[in-house]
């Protein structure tokens, strides 16, 4: 591994095992608006975009009588709730980012928006490890396009090319590949089989540090 400036972190799928609890609380929502059955909705498609992108598609297909913002705020709700319960922090996650951050420093860049960030970096003390978020609402444009990437180096005043990207889903390592950075994709939420496209493909969270270990 080349030496790097700097390490920025997805949320979803790296830092909170959340992919089932997105989908989880979509079928409580479509459920109570009566999709339930008919939603047409293939979740793992959507692993790495935002919700916007979800709820953009949905309103195409089915034209429901509710706002985009009235949907969003609906599953946002839902989401906090059911993250409160589980705290789906990845085991062994919060040493990794704590020892990373001796060493580099750390951004995150997430599709999800900033209340969902807050909740979920407030879990185990997390925010103090990051010195910039980035949220797909900052930008103009989510994952797979670059943005949030690109923006998190900017903040963090390194060129892109010299940061690491920690990613689990295929739109996430395309956006990271796009941003001109190194990507390592762990499996939490996708085969190896579709994140090819990344620098390295990692099993679990040791298998990182050692590749990121400056010895």
């Amino acid at each position: 591994m080349k030496r790097f400036e700097a390490v920025i972190f997805d949320m979803d799928g790296v830092i909170i095992d959340s992919e089932p609890l997105h989908e989880a609380a979509f079928r409580e929502i479509f459920h109570e608006l009566g999709y339930g059955e008919t939603h047409g909705i293939d979740f793992p498609a959507y692993y790495g975009r935002s919700d916007r992108t979800l709820w953009n598609d949905f309103i195409a297909k089915h034209q429901p009588p509710h706002t985009l913002e009235k949907l969003s705020g609906l599953k946002q709700d839902r989401f906090l709730k059911i993250i409160d319960e589980k705290k789906p922090i990845f085991p062994t996650l919060p040493e990794l980012v704590e020892e990373l951050s001796l060493v580099y420093p750390l951004a995150l860049a997430s599709g999800s928006l900033h209340p969902v960030i807050d909740a979920v970096l407030a879990m185990s003390d997390l925010r103090r490890f990051f010195k910039h978020v980035v949220s797909v609402s900052d930008v103009p444009h989510g994952k797979p396009a670059p943005d949030v990437f690109l923006r998190a180096a900017e903040l963090l005043g390194v060129d892109p090319t010299t940061c690491c990207v920690i990613e689990d889903s295929s739109a996430g390592v395309t956006a990271g590949k796009s941003a001109g950075m190194t990507v390592i994709a762990i499996t939490n939420s996708l085969p190896a089989s579709q994140l090819g496209h990344a620098d390295h493909i990692v099993k679990d969270y040791q298998e990182i540090s050692r590749l990121l270990r400056r010895d």
